[in-house]
């Protein structure tokens, strides 16, 4: 076994778990699930069959990732934040035919206690304020808070807020050197820097 899992953990018979991944206490791994290497789930975390999780990803406690979920590499999801994979649920009308995929794309952060609304793409680093309810697609780099979600400005790959000035609209993250540009209202990483 090349991850760790808490013996209070249930890693289920068939899940592919990568080198280095750590499961925490009262943790439950379904069968189907394949994970990357180097993770970390928290306590309390659930993640189902149909979901893929890459590599250096971070499930904080009590974060349950439903069938239809995909998270890329590096991605953040803060303590209670909440997938979704149905859009009009009922207890009494079985709807596992219309799971709606979820895409958070690499290095996004997922905020406390927010909501992404089943069938939304995050794109990459994009920052989901705590408490934010996410109810549509999400642009690279976006800065999303309140309900419903909406964007307030843009964060670097480094995970701090881009402030554009001049004609040419440039912003540059202090702690990385990346050099990002506004085109048509869309962040764009032009020069990248170095992240630690």
């Amino acid at each position: 076994m090349t991850y760790w899992k808490h013996d209070s953990a249930i890693v289920d018979e068939g899940a592919q778990l990568g080198e280095g991944t750590k499961v925490w206490h009262f943790a439950h791994v379904s069968p189907g699930a394949r994970i990357g290497a180097r993770c970390s789930l928290g306590q309390g975390v659930y993640v189902g069959n149909d979901v893929s999780i890459g590599n250096n990803v971070r499930v904080q406690n009590n974060v349950s990732v439903y069938d239809a979920v995909t998270l890329e590499d590096d991605v953040f999801c803060g303590p209670s934040m909440v997938f979704t994979n149905v859009y009009n649920p009922r207890a009494a009308v079985a709807r596992k035919n219309e799971y709606r995929r979820t895409l958070v794309r690499e290095g996004a952060t997922l905020g406390a206690n927010c909501t992404i609304v089943c069938g939304s793409t995050i794109g990459r680093h994009a920052f989901i304020g705590a408490g934010a309810v996410v109810q549509k697609d999400v642009p690279d780099f976006a800065l999303m808070v309140g309900v419903p979600a909406r964007r307030i400005g843009w964060m670097s790959r480094y995970g701090e807020r881009l402030n554009f000035d001049g004609a040419e609209q440039i912003a540059r993250c202090p702690h990385s050197g990346d050099e990002y540009q506004l085109r048509e209202g869309v962040c764009v990483l032009v020069k990248p820097g170095k992240l630690p």
